[in-house]
């Protein structure tokens, strides 16, 4: 006898000390039903493995975070197709390519910087992040003005962090920016 997956309700009756709170699982879930998708244990275990987790996780990191008996590493390829699909995680980038998964239960997508050296993922300053999304929403209604439809967009950004960033941090010193010359005038050389 094969045994089933599917279960109506998840974690209905298992609470489980430092576990994810119930509501985001019950919204993960709810988006899951009304895309038409079946709730199972292994696609619980995923969407557990994912609101953990602060950042995004590559399927590799996400399938490691399961218990070994919740489901193989064919079964996170597919669920997170699937969740990517219903619009329930956000694809994001390594700078090598490496695909990345976060989960997305609200409307605003958080905006990345992904560390060059060590593929360190930290979240965009929020003024950033609102200035950022105000464009890419003027850019998105242009678009469906002149007849797209499906908009989407992918924002992911690389850099390189300053050697000495962390003793600038903690001196709170900034640095003057970097005044690009005007047009059609030649750079200042100091001598």
């Amino acid at each position: 006898m094969i045994a089933s997956t599917q279960t109506n309700h998840p974690l209905a009756s298992v609470k489980q000390p430092g576990a994810t709170p119930q509501a985001s699982i019950d919204v993960a879930c709810s988006r899951l039903k009304a895309a038409g998708l079946r709730i199972t244990q292994p696609r619980v275990a995923i969407l557990e493995a994912l609101i953990k987790r602060a950042q995004p996780a590559s399927i590799e990191q996400i399938h490691g975070d399961l218990a070994n008996s919740a489901c193989d590493l064919v079964t996170v390829y597919r669920c997170l197709a699937a969740f990517q699909e219903v619009g329930l995680v956000r694809l994001c980038y390594f700078h090598n390519g490496t695909s990345l998964y976060q989960i997305k239960l609200d409307s605003d997508n958080p905006y990345h910087v992904v560390s060059k050296e060590t593929n360190e993922v930290e979240e965009l300053d929020a003024e950033s992040s609102a200035e950022l999304r105000a464009v890419i929403g003027r850019i998105q209604e242009s678009l469906k003005a002149r007849g797209y439809s499906e908009v989407s967009h992918l924002v992911q950004f690389f850099a390189q962090k300053a050697k000495n960033a962390g003793l600038r941090e903690q001196a709170n010193v900034t640095s003057a920016p970097i005044q690009a010359p005007q047009r059609n005038q030649p750079p200042a050389i100091k001598s």
